[in-house]
């Protein structure tokens, strides 16, 4: 079998050049790399059979750290706002991480193959667990931190974690439910103090001996699984590979973070997301880059801001929330320090955010989008022309399409769902199933196509264009609306801060559209009435008339996710289930 030999990662981990700027736009090169990750396309070369990101990745980078073939940049920085600081270099986390893996086989028992869940804050602890982990082989199945009693009870009987690692703020949920998980052994708490039943995470570690032995793992093993929540039903078990989070981005990693080992890189995402698996963990550090992480209790645009000023991040990675959050204030009081490239992903960003981080700051915002199945399979990388609103190009590996229901392949400009193509040959960076859900699995599959259930179109030139969720979809009158297209009109409107646009049952239209806007602090006070009218006319002039709500209810905060995504499933489920209607303007 034909397999991957070490020049391609050589060639990766002494940083040849993917990238040469040429009249202002990034192109790839055919170094040795693109060459052989061509190959690799073409079919005419496979893949490892064995693979393991910490002893082939992060062991690698020690290696040329130690021999000062790497420059003086940390591998890991962490401060807590606090005034606590950490910073690991490579040779310091491998160093570490083979103590926690001990804790984990040793102490704990756990086996490869083995699942653990993580439900931790942005603390350096989670890194060490990510890449023990790794090492020994041990699922990782990461949480976030304001999961309630009941959702921690579904994840540990769903999953058959052995092991759960949290903090003293989460283990009083984890011990109302213990009892009934029945496959938990050992609690692990990450905590200054003791607690009854729990062994102390902090004390054992160091006590630790760091000889350990990186266990050998196919490329097709499991490394992360992630539950992920569809519009019905119980969340999912999305299960990744080392490949798929590994070994992918020593191919097609450049295309959206394009990192150096100068570069640090800040993801604000939650621990719980995949988001920070690829750009905090697996991405960043196939590159040799820094990982920065800020404790962040609270997502505060003051704090955000202070940071990038007094810290040489190059690369911002957040949600759109950040975004629009961060341009409420006047910029121009603020100089960052090193700040380079920002990435937006989660949801899409309207364009009318972007043309304003843009004026005061100077720096473009460019789009990814992904889901947890795929990782990031859509780009706008350094170099590419943006087109506001536009989410770019189909990511290296993936072959994306807008498709219709029976799976054709649609023109470009016509609306359908946005689709990866997994036959004959499954992509690598695709999720290799929903565990114990074989059904969810076939559904996910049509025809030639994974299906994102996200609708969108395709123009001319390649760019994606998000719609919205299929289910978000607006149906009026016979015409079919996209939330986020009247979403990115109202706010273009200076009293709106937020806006989320869902369905709202209408006796002669069947349904209309619903707009939920939170204001600006400037016009927190204006005649709601008058500013509803205001707003509909502004949508009228702005997009097709007949996408205008019809209905404005002005809120003092969205439902999110930790993620910062709008639950507009919450207040499209709220709307139809309402029998009285209050602080709604409507119009019709």
């Amino acid at each position: 079998m034909k397999i991957f030999k070490l020049p391609i990662l050589k060639s990766l981990w002494t940083q040849k050049p993917l990238y040469r700027t040429f009249h202002g736009h990034s192109k790839l090169l055919a170094s040795d790399v693109y060459s052989e990750y061509q190959a690799v396309r073409r079919g005419e070369q496979e893949i490892p059979k064995y693979f393991n990101f910490a002893s082939d990745v992060l062991d690698k980078w020690t290696k040329i750290e130690k021999a000062g073939k790497r420059p003086s940049n940390s591998a890991f920085w962490w401060i807590s706002g606090k005034g606590e600081e950490v910073k690991w270099s490579f040779e310091e986390l491998g160093f570490l991480s083979r103590k926690v893996a001990n804790v984990l086989t040793k102490v704990c028992g756990l086996q490869k193959g083995d699942r653990i869940i993580v439900v931790l804050p942005r603390i350096p602890e989670w890194w060490l667990v990510n890449v023990a982990c790794m090492r020994a082989g041990i699922v990782l199945i990461p949480g976030t931190t304001q999961l309630s009693a009941k959702d921690i009870l579904y994840r540990l009987q769903a999953s058959k974690a052995k092991c759960i690692i949290t903090d003293d703020t989460v283990a009083p949920a984890v011990d109302s439910v213990a009892s009934e998980s029945q496959f938990l052994k050992t609690k692990l708490i990450v905590s200054k103090g003791s607690r009854e039943g729990w062994l102390n995470f902090s004390e054992l570690y160091k006590n630790q001996s760091a000889d350990h032995s990186c266990a050998k793992t196919r490329i097709e093993d499991s490394v992360n699984i992630f539950f992920t929540s569809g519009t019905t039903g119980s969340p999912k078990m999305t299960e990744h590979s080392q490949g798929s989070l590994g070994f992918r981005p020593l191919l097609s990693e450049r295309y959206w973070l394009d990192l150096t080992p100068s570069d640090v890189i800040w993801n604000t995402a939650d621990t719980g997301w995949i988001l920070t698996s690829l750009s905090s963990v697996f991405d960043a550090w196939v590159f040799g880059s820094c990982i920065f992480v800020h404790q962040l209790p609270q997502i505060e645009s003051a704090t955000i801001l202070n940071t990038l000023c007094r810290f040489p991040i190059d690369t911002l990675v957040g949600v759109p929330t950040l975004y629009r959050m961060l341009v409420q204030n006047d910029l121009s009081s603020y100089k960052f320090m090193n700040l380079k490239h920002c990435m937006s992903g989660g949801e899409p960003l309207n364009p009318e955010v972007m043309e304003k981080w843009k004026s005061q700051t100077g720096l473009d915002i460019h789009e990814v989008y992904g889901q947890t199945e795929t990782g990031i399979i859509c780009s706008v990388f350094k170099g590419m022309k943006i087109k506001p609103g536009s989410m770019g190009k189909a990511a290296p590996l993936f072959d994306v399409q807008v498709v219709d229901k029976n799976a054709n392949i649609l023109p470009p400009g016509q609306q359908g769902e946005i689709a990866v193509r997994s036959k004959p040959i499954r992509p690598l960076g695709l999720f290799s199933e929903y565990i114990d859900n074989p059904k969810k699995t076939a559904e996910s599959e049509r025809g030639d196509f994974y299906v994102t259930g996200d609708r969108g179109t395709m123009d001319k030139d390649g760019y994606f264009w998000f719609i919205g969720r299929d289910d978000d979809i607006i149906i009026s009158s016979g015409y079919r609306i996209g939330p986020f297209e009247v979403e990115s009109a109202l706010m273009e409107h200076p009293a709106v801060a937020e806006a989320a646009v869902v369905s709202s049952p209408d006796p002669l239209r069947g349904e209309v559209v619903k707009a939920f806007v939170v204001l600006s602090a400037t016009f927190s006070s204006s005649n709601r009435e008058h500013l509803a009218c205001e707003l509909q006319e502004h949508v009228k002039k702005t997009t097709a008339p007949y996408k205008y709500p019809r209905k404005v209810e002005f809120v003092q905060q969205m439902p999110k996710t930790i993620t910062g995504k709008i639950k507009r499933h919450e207040l499209r489920n709220k709307e139809w289930g309402r029998i009285e209607q209050t602080s709604v303007i409507w119009f019709g």
